[in-house]
């Protein structure tokens, strides 16, 4: 399946940043292919020295919903382990304090998200949340949150109700330290 998009994950000009959406990520196998293919490509195509950050791009650049609980789990431990194996055999430190992992788990955190993708619910009713990672010129990020329905083809009016609150602005920041930014 992934051979199908295999440009857009390895060789297009924007391949780090395209975007992927699995509605139904399960233990997160699918989610842990794309970020195998993204880092493989950024190992090929890029300067060790920028691996660190445009490996948090590329994983800022995948996202998942997945019902279940026990799958939900799995799949943000899995994405989390095969980033840290990526980079441990780099001979990157990732130690549970470094900014690298960090920032990797609060990604994962935002991305990998747990819900019903045909509601668009989270299981406490509320609507999935996501955010998107917009990178900047000089290469920091600026998180944007939006409701998965947006996404919709069928997305309802607008609820005056909600229209009424002020959407959180974030700044730009490197994105090694969205995590300072604030937790979910």
């Amino acid at each position: 399946m992934l051979d199908l998009v295999s440009e857009e994950l390895e060789t297009g000009p924007d391949f780090v940043d395209t975007t992927f959406l699995e509605p139904a990520a399960g233990d997160g196998n699918f989610l842990i292919a794309i970020l195998g293919r993204k880092l493989a490509a950024i190992e090929a195509r890029l300067s060790p020295q920028v691996w660190d950050r445009e490996s948090l791009f590329a994983l800022a650049s995948i996202y998942g919903i997945e019902l279940l609980e026990d799958n939900h789990a799995d799949a943000q431990v899995s994405m989390l382990g095969r980033f840290l194996a990526w980079h441990e055999g780099h001979g990157t430190r990732v130690g549970e304090r470094t900014r690298l992992r960090r920032a990797a788990r609060f990604l994962i955190a935002t991305n990998i998200r747990r819900g019903n993708t045909l509601t668009g619910q989270a299981p406490d009713g509320s609507e999935i949340e996501f955010s998107w990672w917009h990178r900047t010129p000089d290469n920091l990020v600026i998180r944007e949150v939006f409701k998965f329905n947006s996404l919709r083809a069928d997305n309802p009016a607008v609820d005056l109700f909600t229209t009424l609150h002020e959407p959180v602005v974030y700044s730009p920041c490197p994105i090694s330290s969205v995590f300072a930014e604030g937790a979910q």
